[in-house]
């Protein structure tokens, strides 16, 4: 068959030889023909695309939700602290069965005292008993949670008294009635404005406000931090949470923090040791309490999200191979069809370089194409999936530039080979090829 050369690449095929000597200008006849050739081919050169298109958008989907998560893992580490562990009680079992999580035996203050001791390993430990609530203040009431803990649970939890102050260690004994309080319920019982030596009822008790707590605003999780009362452990325990069953030194759940320089797994060994010490735990025998490392917790709810993100990456891997593939496929063609054109494009003086750059810069085109046009699937799927499946997400400009470059260099790769077979065409052959 014949092919018929366009009448505006003849144009540029004849300038080829007065372009010899002036390489930017050539590059940019280049790029003009290999424009024209694309539009001349919608359809194939979008079809051509489409492989890098699908890989480019898979890899940003992917990149972002592993990005995403791994933001939201390192909030959620930082919200609870590195370096915290919690203690609580494990299950009891009656007749064989389970009585479930939190039944057995409850962790007391003298295992808060005993943890306390060991100082060399821990920086501070606080039981935390919580109850709901109802606060009340000249005529307004607001629901939220009570937490009885002790006089370093600030330290532990990381959270500065921005106003007024902590208990001290003889109002946590006497269980005296203060209240520290966040800045919701500033809001919500007091307008905002300062509620210091303030009294409000909590249920039927009448608690003073000593501290306020700096705002720390919601969670990764998307709890309000700041819709929460502290008040001294044995103060909760007795007069707000007390029922006809609790345990009069019940200290709820232990929240340990760990020397920042020690690792955090060899403390926790130490600390399983001695509870099941005190907690008269047999050799062998499993353990009556959870001893729960947050780092780890998280990183294990984590885990859903990495394997789909690896998922969803060996998808665009293939997909972007694909699509190598088909712009070396659609390129042999082109090749084969313009054979008379880089005949006669050698006739008129260009050289085997200038072909190979003429090829390569319509690979680099394709590539350039289908990158913007992955780049602008990829944004779109990926706050698709934000939406419908509450992924945590994080779209870097790093990753839109380098999704674009990755196109390129795929492109490039794959189209050099044929545009090498073209530039190795014999001109006189070429020029008789039907």
């Amino acid at each position: 068959m014949k092919h018929r050369i366009d009448p505006a690449i003849t144009t540029a095929l004849l300038s080829d030889a007065a372009l010899a000597e002036r390489p930017g200008l050539h590059l940019s006849a280049s790029l003009s023909i290999a424009l024209k050739a694309i539009r001349t081919n919608s359809v194939r050169s979008f079809l051509t695309m489409l492989g890098i298109i699908i890989g480019i958008g898979a890899a940003i989907v992917s990149v972002s939700i592993s990005q995403g998560a791994g933001q939201q893992l390192q909030e959620q580490i930082q919200s609870f602290g590195t370096h915290v562990l919690q203690v609580r009680p494990g299950s009891s079992f009656f007749g064989g069965r389970s009585r479930g999580a939190g039944t057995a035996r409850p962790l007391t203050d003298r295992d808060v005292e005993a943890l306390g001791r060991m100082n060399d390993v821990i920086e501070a430990v606080s039981g935390r008993v919580s109850a709901q609530v109802t606060l009340v203040n000249a005529g307004s009431n607001w629901p939220t949670s009570v937490s009885g803990v002790g006089p370093d649970f600030a330290r532990i939890e990381d959270r500065e008294i921005t106003s007024g102050r902590n208990f001290s260690p003889a109002e946590v004994r006497a269980g005296d009635k203060v209240a520290i309080i966040g800045t919701t319920i500033v809001k919500e019982l007091f307008g905002g404005g300062d509620p210091i030596g303030a009294k409000i009822r909590i249920d039927r008790t009448p608690v003073t406000v000593i501290g306020v707590l700096a705002e720390e605003g919601a969670s990764s999780w998307g709890q309000d931090q700041d819709d929460t009362v502290w008040m001294p452990l044995e103060t909760v325990r007795t007069r707000i949470a007390r029922t006809a069953d609790s345990v009069p030194d019940d200290a709820g759940r232990l929240y340990v923090k760990v020397w920042d320089h020690l690792d955090v797994l060899d403390v926790q060994s130490e600390i399983e040791n001695v509870l099941r010490v005190r907690r008269n735990i047999q050799p062998g025998a499993e353990d009556d309490f959870a001893l729960i490392n947050f780092a780890e917790f998280i990183r294990a709810r984590n885990q859903t999200e990495s394997l789909l993100g690896f998922l969803l990456a060996a998808f665009s891997a293939t997909s972007l191979i694909v699509g190598g593939i088909g712009i070396m496929n659609i390129m042999l063609v082109s090749v084969t069809e313009r054979t008379r054109e880089i005949g006669l494009r050698r006739a008129v003086g260009a050289r085997r370089r200038d072909v190979l750059t003429q090829f390569l810069v319509e690979a680099t085109v394709l590539g350039l194409l289908g990158g913007i046009l992955g780049t602008a699937f990829g944004v779109g799927a990926t706050y698709l999936a934000a939406s419908l499946g509450e992924f945590p997400v994080l779209i870097s400009p790093w990753t839109l530039g380098g999704a674009v470059a990755i196109a390129i260099v795929i492109a490039v790769f794959f189209g050099y080979y044929p545009a090498r077979r073209a530039s190795k065409l014999d001109p006189i052959e070429a020029l008789r090829f039907e």
